[in-house]
């Protein structure tokens, strides 16, 4: 079961409910930029680890908010879960548990608090974009910035920890997506092999422990260097496995031509 360290007591708590309902996470942004990117990644982070243990989750962005439109653009383009508005008065009817997610001006909330430290640096203005992953909208243009590659580097570095979206961080999540999914179409021409179930146990311990994304990494860098003793085909099926959280896109160049 997910467990997430509440910043207010700095105690860890059960992000579900142990009355198995749904979990609501509320994020709590301020302006559109890159700190209010990585708070509703966090949010959205925690709803797919909900989900993916079976406890229903939905995200919410806090009516306390500026700049709704640049923030829903931006989260469409990362791939996040759609945020309903944290004001309608019927979204919690019924949450077991409440997850509020802020940034360091956040604002002082009841319920478990997860603290997202800042982070700094250029991120593109997808108002113009369909939010399909930087597809061009009518009369806009898509972002030069591959988003699942500012979405890695959002990933790459612990929450708890300051972060700074500069040329050498974007350049090294570019070039490990880039990796992977050679990897990864390489791999999907292969019998598929089922995940290992250390290989399984390591991911879900990693992301089930205050969601330790970068530890997830690490585990997939493992994977990838592993010996002939890990068969191709359950490496293709890890990553696919571990993509459901992380929301990279990590086989999307399965199938295409060479």
């Amino acid at each position: 079961m997910l467990s997430i360290i509440d910043a207010r007591t700095g105690e860890p708590v059960a992000a579900a409910s142990v009355r198995r309902g749904p979990t609501r996470v509320e994020a709590h942004a301020c302006g559109y930029g890159a700190a209010s990117l990585r708070v509703l990644l966090v949010a959205d982070l925690l709803v797919r680890a909900l989900e993916m243990g079976g406890t229903p989750a939905w995200a919410l962005l806090s009516d306390r908010t500026s700049d709704r439109a640049e923030l829903r653009a931006g989260a469409a383009a990362l791939g996040m879960h759609p945020f309903e508005d944290g004001h309608d008065a019927t979204a919690g009817t019924g949450a077991a548990q409440v997850l509020h997610v802020v940034g360091a001006q956040g604002p002082a909330t009841d319920g478990v608090r997860v603290a997202v430290a800042p982070a700094e640096g250029a991120v593109p203005d997808w108002r113009g974009t369909a939010g399909a992953r930087g597809e061009p909208a009518a009369g806009g243009a898509a972002p030069d910035l591959d988003p699942a590659v500012l979405r890695l580097a959002l990933l790459a570095v612990e929450r708890s920890e300051p972060l700074r979206l500069d040329a050498a961080a974007l350049e090294e999540a570019r070039d490990a997506l880039a990796r992977w999914r050679r990897a990864v179409a390489e791999w999907a021409r292969q019998p598929s092999r089922p995940v290992p179930d250390e290989v399984r146990r390591r991911l879900r311990a990693a992301w089930e422990d205050d969601l330790n994304v970068p530890e997830v990494l690490r585990v997939l860098r493992w994977t990838q260097d592993a010996g002939p003793e890990l068969p191709d085909g359950a490496r293709f099926e890890t990553y696919a496995y571990a993509d459901r959280l992380l929301g990279l896109e990590l086989t999307r160049d399965v199938g295409a031509p060479e």
